[in-house]
């Protein structure tokens, strides 16, 4: 369960990174700066925390393996979600109403916050 997850994670963590830098050097180029709090989080979240879990899966073996899957599908609702939501949020580029923005911001960032709590719940539950 481990090592499938352990690439899922890492392999949306390279997408996260490839956007997020696109998007950085979009920024830097233009010279709008309107995405850097997606940009920040892009990278933050969907690149190093990710690709962290999906290594700590590959190094590590867990003994409650359910939550290796319930982590695994909490963390990419949470990050897609999260960054998602906080375009819809802060630049609205479809024109959404304001409350289905706040909401999927809310749901995706949420998401996310279980997802950390699992994962701390999952380092005490280590195969010897």
């Amino acid at each position: 369960m481990e090592k499938i997850w352990s690439i899922r994670l890492i392999r949306l963590a390279a997408i996260f990174g490839l956007i997020g830098a696109v998007l950085g050097s979009d920024m830097a180029g233009s010279g709008n700066y309107q995405f850097r709090a997606i940009h920040a989080h892009m990278l933050v979240v969907g690149w190093l925390s990710v690709f962290a879990w999906g290594l700590f899966y590959k190094m590590y073996r867990v003994r409650v393996k359910k939550l290796v899957s319930l982590h695994g599908w909490m963390t990419i609702i949470g990050s897609v979600g999260l960054t998602i939501g906080m375009l819809f949020y802060n630049v609205n580029p479809f024109q959404f109403n304001e409350v289905f923005t706040l909401i999927t911001f809310i749901a995706g960032g949420t998401a996310l916050l279980v997802s950390f709590a699992l994962f701390i719940a999952i380092t005490f539950l280590l195969e010897d």
